[in-house]
């Protein structure tokens, strides 16, 4: 009996220990654990969408792509297959289920010795603990700090609530956290779109998501997919019959590794950067935000395309500056392929292949391409491979390939069906590429609203990602003349007022040389009509006006658009000597084409954040009518306008319609859009450095800018009208196809008289150079009236070409 009562305070002295020592670690645990009340209030970080104006994804911004939905939403189905998969016991136990502990330590002891990866027993609501309070360390101490919250979890949450957190945080791998994301990722569905297969593949995934890739490690995939469906039959879930035939089909994936995204790259990255600053960086990329812009899909996949083409030809105009690189293929180190596969393909290349020129016979340059494909160069395809030479000048025409190109050249190539004549090539034929050094911009904007429409920064994002549209300040040149003008025609002028196209010399101040501005063609025209001086883009007469005006008057006006703000009251600055941005001169031509009315560029239309509440709205005009009704073919409700009026709106339709005639007879005629209306200004520097076009159509405003990032001449009458133009030209043909050719709006109190264009006199319809001139009313010349105290007896009127 003493040995028995000293075994029995033994054990009680054991237990009591036991259960000491047991607090004592529990207490440890417990004393720094994380509050488990956090994942009340969770909100998940949800990856925030930008999408076009008509609906397009442009972009996805997030630390984990990850999308929320609620477990009302989640398919019944989905949710067993993972409990079948994962926690057959979830609703019984309450955090730990320690049958399947015992369970999970019998299966380990038999499979000693065998390498089978070890079965865990971790439920649900543990999984739950640890991705969102703990870590991923392995450790004694993390498994108990996750029991022990897995107790608290249960009672603070119900048991949807717990499976609602865990179905969006798992990871699935792919990029996937949570269900909504993997489905969309695996098998490009919704969840509710998923087959029974489809769901019994993605409950296979969160122990080890790489063992079961669907492609490299297929079979391994289809057995795990095959044992989930099983265990949903086990469980009751699903019938012996509907797991079979699950199991009996393939398994089909249909990767989605980058969504289906409109190309704006510029574009995207100004909306980025704008809503960074206002949002910060946690709500951007983990607040869920939807953000509608203004871009026009259609529109943009038109101003990549123009731009690229128009800088392309340009920089075909000047010539080859020579290969990437040159391999050694008499003594090479090693074969060319491989030499070619270590080459970094340059920024820009876009889908044009590398290249390496193999050898040259009968008016061909053979070449070997990365993937081991050998094809052929016709010279009809290089003929425009001068050799550039400084100052934007050419070499000597080529005779045959070997006059540009020496074997071991590594170049780009692009594949090409049929020449420029029409004439179908072989298969492997390739035309020689080359990447512009020059680069521009290109914005489309409605100038009712302000909304861009359509931005391109560059040639190409990956070569540059400054965004020469609203980055890059230059001067405008001649495209600043429009605002010069119309402030005279806000001060009594009009579009047939006389200016003195004559040489004119201006003190500079002491020290200082007199400055001599002159005409683009060096050439003086003698008294011409405010018409004429905007068509033909005459400087002199420009610098006149500004003088009779005054630069006060005229920086005046100009703020007003947006574009004078700082400049300094000189003359130089009336042809354009001051810097602005493209974004900026394409909002200002938005409001001469508007009728003068103010109007804010804007990139976005709206911002809600996950939950649809509307965080920013462009348009905030107030309209009660326009919410909350059935359409029954009542009255459409009006909306106020309330933009300001920031300029006269018959000088501003003046301006349009002399505008016009830039298109129609003067500098910009390579602007023009067959049997649609357009009207614009070309601008160029000097020496030719910037060159721009700014136009429109009554409703849509399109501004072009090509220079080089650091500035120097881009050639001999290389100008506005002959590298700007025809992108906006380009760009216009194809937004406007297939719309109708609607002239411009016409203000009251605007009288329309036929007046010969290079006067600015009466005229009648025998007139060759008879237009019909827009004059305020109260304004029209007489019978017999000059315009100006000038005559213009014995002054040679000599039309200029493009400059």
């Amino acid at each position: 009996m003493r040995a028995l009562s000293l075994l029995f305070f033994l054990f009680l002295a054991f237990v009591g220990a036991g259960l000491f020592f047991a607090l004592m670690i529990y207490y440890d645990a417990s004393k720094d654990l994380p509050n488990h009340h956090v994942l009340r209030d969770y909100k998940p970080e949800i990856v925030t969408r930008i999408h076009t104006g008509d609906g397009r994804l442009l972009a996805e911004y997030a630390t984990e792509k990850r999308v929320f939905v609620p477990i009302k939403e989640i398919p019944e189905n989905l949710i067993n297959a993972f409990l079948s998969a994962e926690d057959k016991n979830f609703y019984k136990h309450s955090g730990i289920d320690f049958t399947g502990i015992i369970r999970a330590i019998f299966i380990n002891i038999a499979h000693i010795g065998t390498n089978r990866r070890l079965v865990g027993a971790s439920t649900i609501t543990q999984q739950v603990a640890k991705n969102f309070l703990l870590t991923n360390e392995v450790s004694f101490e993390r498994k108990l700090k996750e029991a022990i919250l897995a107790f608290r979890i249960e009672k603070l949450l119900s048991k949807k609530e717990i499976l609602e957190l865990y179905l969006n945080e798992i990871y699935l791998g792919m990029d996937s956290y949570g269900v909504p994301v993997a489905a969309q990722n695996y098998f490009d569905k919704s969840l509710d779109e998923l087959t029974l297969p489809e769901i019994a593949y993605l409950a296979s995934l969160p122990k080890a998501p790489n063992n079961y890739h669907p492609i490299r490690r297929k079979e391994a995939a289809v057995t795990r997919r095959d044992w989930v469906l099983t265990r949903m039959a086990e469980e009751g879930f699903i019938t012996p019959q509907q797991a079979q035939e699950s199991i009996n089909k393939p398994l089909e994936v249909s990767l989605r590794y980058r969504p289906d995204m409109v190309e704006a790259s510029y574009f995207v990255e100004a909306v980025r950067r704008k809503s960074l600053a206002h949002f910060g960086k946690k709500e951007l990329y983990g607040g869920g935000l939807s953000i509608r812009t203004t871009l026009d899909s259609r529109l943009q996949h038109y101003a990549d395309q123009s731009l690229r083409k128009g800088l392309i030809e340009y920089d075909r105009r000047h010539g080859w500056r020579g290969p990437i690189k040159t391999l050694d293929l008499v003594t090479p180190e090693k074969p060319w392929r491989e030499a070619l596969k270590a080459l970094s393909k340059p920024g820009g290349s876009r889908d044009w292949e590398m290249a390496v020129v193999m050898s040259f016979n009968k008016g061909y340059a053979y070449i070997g391409l990365e993937s081991g494909i050998e094809g052929k160069i016709p010279f009809k395809e290089m003929k425009w491979a001068r050799k550039h030479l400084p100052d934007e000048k050419l070499g000597p025409k080529l005779s045959q390939p070997s006059d540009a190109l020496n074997v071991g050249d590594v170049v780009l190539v692009e594949e090409t069906k049929k020449s420029e004549s029409g004439t179908y090539y072989p298969p492997n034929t390739f035309s020689l590429r080359q990447i512009p050094e020059a680069d521009g911009a290109l914005v489309a904007m409605d100038p009712h609203t302000g909304r861009i429409l359509a931005m391109t920064g560059g040639y190409d994002f990956s070569k540059s990602e400054f965004n020469r549209a609203i980055q890059a300040k230059r001067q405008p040149g001649s495209a600043f003349k429009p605002f010069v003008y119309m402030a005279a025609l806000e001060n009594g002028y009009t579009p047939a007022s006389i200016v003195l196209d004559a040489p004119i010399v201006l003190d500079q101040g002491e020290d200082k040389p007199a400055w001599r501005p002159d005409n683009y063609s060096q050439r003086f025209y003698g008294p011409s009509p405010l018409r004429i001086g905007i068509e033909h883009s005459r400087n002199l007469m420009t610098i006149r006006l500004a003088q009779k005006l005054g630069m006060k008057k005229i920086t005046d006006y100009v703020e007003r658009f947006g574009i004078g703000k700082d400049l300094p009251p000189v003359l130089s600055i009336s042809i354009g000597a001051g810097e602005v941005t493209l974004l900026d001169m394409v909002t200002a031509y938005s409001m001469i084409v508007n009728g003068g009315k103010r109007v804010t560029p804007s990139l976005v239309d709206q911002i809600q954040d996950n939950d649809g509440k509307t965080l920013y709205k462009h348009d905030n005009r107030p309209c009660p009518d326009c919410q909350g009704q059935d359409f029954n073919n009542q009255k459409m409700p009006e909306i106020p306008d309330l933009r300001q009026q920031v300029a006269d709106p018959i000088a501003a339709y003046q301006m349009t319609s002399m505008l016009q005639g830039v298109v129609e007879r003067g500098t910009g005629r390579r602007a023009r859009v067959w049997k649609k209306i357009v009207a614009g200004k070309t601008g160029t520097t000097n020496n030719d450095v910037d060159t721009w076009f700014l136009g429109f159509s009554p409703d849509l405003v399109v501004g072009v800018f090509v220079g080089f990032d650091i500035p120097r001449s881009l050639g001999r009458k290389e100008t506005g009208g002959t590298v700007a133009a025809p992108i906006f030209g380009d760009f216009m043909r194809k937004a406007l196809k297939n719309k109708p050719a609607i002239p411009f709006r016409v203000p009251a109190d605007v009288s329309f008289v036929r007046v010969n264009r290079l006067t600015g006199k009466l005229t009648d319809l025998n007139d060759k150079d008879a237009i019909m001139e827009a004059f305020r009313a109260g304004t029209e010349p007489s019978e017999n009236m000059l315009n100006s105290e000038e005559s213009l007896e014995g002054v040679e009127i000599i039309e200029e070409g493009l400059y």
